[in-house]
């Protein structure tokens, strides 16, 4: 699942009404009195009790309950370096949210400034190939602006996720293969540090590398991300395999097959397996020609599956529609569960987590393609993404519609990892991130780590800009 603040059109107009109508605390008045003033030029603030407090608090997991002492709803970067200032006279440690679709909550805090962007969400067009966007942008409305006109980025498929949060953490979706990771289009970034002080990278190098996979959160609140776009391919087809009532053998066979087949997938083609319950399903897209060599996939994986089913080659802007996920806030647990680079990284254990997956209704095991142009020692050079060398990347799933329900499944959940950790899975993707991983710096950011540190101290020497995950000051 590639799942940002979930704003519905009714409640974004609200936002935006509420926004232009509210009154606004002055910076002096944060901690004291309710005293307010009715206009701001670059950044409102919001404290508990006010309305659009709770609007801008939460986020698309529910599971997730943080309360900072106040949100900074920013208009532009000189609001982002405002806040910042304001945060650093109050000792009040910052979180940053582009969207609202961090799985552990981590663009949230409790007790201190939550720096929200969802306001930078512009799209300009520097020429007919290179954008910048607004960290707050989100995926339904990049692809709405640029697919018209023939370009893309490789993004996620989840419509409401944030670009700002995707691209600093590496970001992949169903055009990755062919066209390498969000971060790899990445040119060009606008960043307030620790300070307060307004950076770009054109005057630090090192800054866009740490900006390209070092994730977010970490030394300095981004404002603006140029990016070059690549020409849309004109259609995405997709194929689904469904094999329904399995059993732990039967779930672990598909499953060595499919490592098997998809180590062979065409660039222009993902595909993902997907244990639910006890049904397995495959997904397989291509957005090129429909060659002899996709067919040989196909026709391996028609052999090994119970039902299938195809789209016929559709319009890429409308095909994309259908991956956009539930647009609202649920209850859920969502997280790296491994990269791999072949089945045997986990042909000793995978058949105790399929164990409990089946055993656990709401809680899905997924593994899905990276490989193809990802792996590019030249981008490897240029980007903080440390885990090329890695063709697939698993995630564990599990939802839940009642509270009660919360802490059996976040125990199997646990279970889970613990056993793949325990078997030698030591690397993880830090857009999906487990507030559980102990060593969650190598897992996430492996041989890049001390590098980022010696960002972390050059941007945001004092630390202000935090989160239980973020980088360390050396």
């Amino acid at each position: 699942m590639i799942l940002d603040l979930i704003m519905q059109r009714k409640q974004f107009l609200k936002l935006a009404l509420l926004t232009n109508l509210s009154l606004v605390l002055k910076p002096e008045d944060i901690f004291s009195t309710t005293k307010q003033i009715p206009t701001a030029n670059n950044v409102l603030y919001y404290k508990r009790g006010d309305v659009e407090y709770e609007l801008l608090r939460k986020g698309f997991n529910k599971r997730i309950e943080k309360f900072p002492l106040i949100i900074a709803l920013c208009k532009n970067t000189a609001g982002v370096a405002e806040a910042i200032q304001y945060a650093q006279q109050n000792n009040l440690p910052v979180a940053i949210k582009s969207g609202g679709h961090c799985m552990e909550g981590l663009s949230c805090n409790n007790g201190g400034m939550v720096i929200n962007l969802s306001l930078l969400n512009t799209i300009e067009w520097a020429d007919k190939e290179t954008i910048t966007v607004g960290p707050g942008c989100t995926l339904q409305n990049l692809y709405n602006n640029i697919l018209p006109r023939g370009r893309i980025i490789p993004g996620g498929s989840c419509a409401t996720v944030g670009i700002g949060g995707l691209v600093l953490g590496g970001g992949y979706g169903l055009l990755g293969r062919k066209l390498g990771l969000t971060c790899d289009s990445l040119l060009e970034v606008t960043m307030v540090d620790g300070s307060g002080q307004i950076r770009n990278s054109k005057d630090d190098k090192e800054l866009l590398w740490a900006c390209k996979g070092g994730g977010n959160g970490n030394f300095g609140v981004v404002t603006a991300l140029k990016f070059k776009t690549h020409k849309a391919p004109a259609t995405l087809q997709s194929f689904r395999f469904k094999t329904y009532k399995v059993n732990t053998a039967k779930a672990k066979a598909i499953l060595q097959k499919w490592f098997e087949v998809s180590a062979t997938l065409p660039v222009d083609c993902f595909s993902a397996y997907v244990l639910n319950g006890k049904t397995v399903y495959i997904l397989l897209t291509n957005v090129g020609k429909h060659t002899a060599e996709l067919q040989n996939v196909i026709n391996q994986l028609t052999a090994i599956s119970g039902k299938i089913t195809k789209t016929k080659p559709q319009p890429i802007a409308a095909a994309l529609k259908v991956f956009y996920g539930r647009q609202e806030p649920l209850y859920f647990k969502n997280a790296s569960a491994g990269l791999y680079k072949n089945f045997t990284d986990i042909e000793n254990c995978v058949d105790k987590a399929i164990d409990t997956v089946l055993a656990t209704p709401g809680m899905i095991y997924q593994v899905n393609t990276l490989g193809g142009n990802i792996i590019n020692t030249e981008a490897e050079a240029t980007a903080a993404f440390p885990h090329r060398a890695f063709p697939y990347f698993s995630e564990l799933q599990t939802y839940w519609e009642n509270e009660k329900q919360a802490a059996r499944l976040l125990k199997k959940f646990e279970e889970v990892q613990n056993i793949f950790t325990g078997n030698g899975i030591h690397t993880q993707y830090r857009n999906y991130p487990d507030i559980n991983f102990t060593n969650w710096d190598a897992l996430y950011y492996g041989s890049s780590y001390a590098r980022l540190q010696k960002i972390k101290n050059k941007y945001d020497p004092g630390n202000l800009i935090r989160h239980e995950q973020s980088v360390k000051n050396v």
